[in-house]
């Protein structure tokens, strides 16, 4: 049987957070998925002590939530030597080109557009999850390049 992802879903929508959750389960990949649904809970679980939480495979990151944005959280952990190393994507509705800019310049694995619809986002959930953390880069994002 695989190892299942260790996941953290920051995300404030809670309809994208059941998609997530069912998307794994629909593609049989095996995770642990924690969902927060603001920056203060990331950044909570992120560091919160005797967590395990330095050993998550991916951090799925919306941009646009209360409290504190993606961009911060995602600033704070590429800052942290303890957790730079997780793969972290932003998955978004925002397309700007800006957002896209200032999520790479702060060192995003990978930035991802939403799609509107729930067969996209399987497609975005099961390329995600497929990989297996061999390296930081992800394969298969779409939308916007990976490094």
């Amino acid at each position: 049987m695989k190892k299942p992802v260790k996941l953290l879903l920051v995300e404030d929508n809670p309809a994208d957070i059941r998609w997530t959750v069912e998307i794994f389960k629909e593609y049989h990949i095996p995770a642990e998925i924690h969902a927060v649904k603001d920056g203060t809970e990331a950044l909570n679980f992120l560091y919160k002590k005797g967590n395990d939480n330095y050993n998550l495979d991916i951090i799925i990151l919306d941009l646009y939530l209360p409290i504190i944005n993606g961009h911060e959280i995602l600033k704070r952990i590429k800052m942290d030597k303890k957790l730079n190393s997780i793969p972290t994507v932003i998955l978004t509705a925002s397309n700007s080109p800006k957002d896209a800019k200032i999520a790479y310049i702060n060192h995003v694995d990978c930035y991802i557009s939403k799609p509107l619809d729930f067969k996209g986002l399987m497609k975005i959930i099961q390329r995600t999850g497929k990989f297996r953390l061999t390296t930081t880069t992800l394969p298969g994002c779409i939308e916007m390049p990976c490094k």
